[in-house]
């Protein structure tokens, strides 16, 4: 797998066709999902709440999007790169409050990915939210 290649390591095989690496001492996760044929038709970086590993990492993680966007980067960013979302809509993941996202891309061709979720915190205290999921989708999805 070509994902496989790009990390550099292998990754955990979680059921048919889905693999996950996770980086532990930046207590992050990615998920890829492939069909019958080994492409790739969604990828997710998550936060993954379950490191108990005591690092002092002090490098950003090197799992981005194509514009730059990471876990933990502001809502701002994500619109700073990416422009205004299709639509925004309120959501929850484990019990936390967020902010959902949508972008659609399918105007930019089949080469590229059609559907960028990002999950966000909600803003806080004058402080922007941040991002703890993002979610790109292939086309034939």
């Amino acid at each position: 797998m070509k994902a496989t290649q790009l990390i550099g390591k292998a990754g955990k095989k979680l059921e048919e066709g889905q693999t996950a690496w996770y980086d532990d001492c930046r207590d992050l996760g990615l998920q890829v999902d492939s069909d019958k044929e080994g492409r790739v038709q969604v990828i997710r970086a998550i936060v993954w709440n379950g490191s108990t590993a005591d690092c002092a990492v002090k490098t950003p993680s090197l799992w981005k999007t194509g514009l730059g966007l990471r876990i933990g980067d502001a809502e701002t960013k994500v619109i700073h790169l990416y422009g205004e979302p299709d639509s925004r809509s309120p959501s929850t993941k484990n019990g936390q409050s967020l902010e959902l996202l949508y972008y659609a891309f399918d105007w930019a061709g089949e080469e590229v990915p059609q559907v960028m979720e990002v999950l966000c915190t909600k803003e806080a205290d004058g402080k922007p939210g941040r991002v703890v999921e993002i979610m790109l989708a292939a086309p034939s999805l």
